[in-house]
Formats: C-alpha cells, structure tokens, sequence
C-alpha cells in the first residue's frame, strides 16, 4: 500500500486529539494508492473500540465516489497498545477488500493489515510516498 507522509501526519495528530479514546477514519485512493484520510467520528468514545456514526458514513462515502475516490481503507489508533489487529478488530473486519491501518500511540508506529474471509490477518507493506 502506497501513502502519502502527509496522510500518516494527519492520522498522528488525529490519535492525539482524541485521546484517551480511539480515533477512526477512512482511507480513500485509487488502486492502491492512498490519496487522502478523512476523520470520522468515534460515537463509542472508547479508548478500547470505535464505530462510525451511519449518517456521517454515507455522507463521507457519497462525497469522496464525487470526487472519483473509492474506499480503500480504514484506520484507527490504538492510544495504549500496539499496531496490532486485537481479537475484536479482526472479528469487526468483514470487508476483505479494505486496508486496515492502525496507528499505535504508545509506540508511535504504523501496521496496515488485510483479512481474509477466514479472518486471517496479512500484514501489508507500507510504501511511503
């Protein structure tokens, strides 16, 4: 998966802002390439779990197809445990088509994974561009 630097600073100060809960978003590109990140709303304001708000969802999803970007991602911050996908994150994970980018706050790391539809999780290189 290809990213831009700017993208990975955006979701950095993202997982700051929302301490000490989780912040979420979509990565949006084409291919496989990540063009933009757009924050979404954590409504569980969780430090342990996020969901997106459906409304805002459809809005994100209906202005970013507008602009000739799909879908490509999720992300999310982990503010006190690794870059990893925990046992719920791969349970939540039912699209096998998405990116799976997870910022660890205490480590200051990126992971980005894929799952497949037997929910093995595959870690993917990330290119920085």
């Amino acid at each position: 998966m290809k990213i831009k630097k700017e993208i990975l600073d955006f979701i950095k100060e993202h997982g700051n802002k929302e301490l000490p809960n989780e912040a979420c978003g979509y990565l949006a590109g084409v291919n496989d390439e990540i063009l933009t990140a757009v924050k979404m709303t954590n409504i569980d304001k969780s430090p342990e779990h996020f969901s997106f708000d459906i409304k805002e969802q459809f809005n994100v999803v209906k202005n970013l197809r507008e602009k000739g970007l799909e879908i490509k991602g999720v992300y999310h911050t982990h503010p006190s445990s690794p870059a990893r996908m925990s046992d719920e994150d791969i349970r939540l994970a039912n699209d096998i088509n998405l990116f799976y980018l997870i910022y660890s706050l205490i480590y200051d790391n990126f992971a980005v994974f894929k799952i497949t539809k037997e929910k093995f999780v595959i870690p993917v290189e990330i290119e920085v561009i």
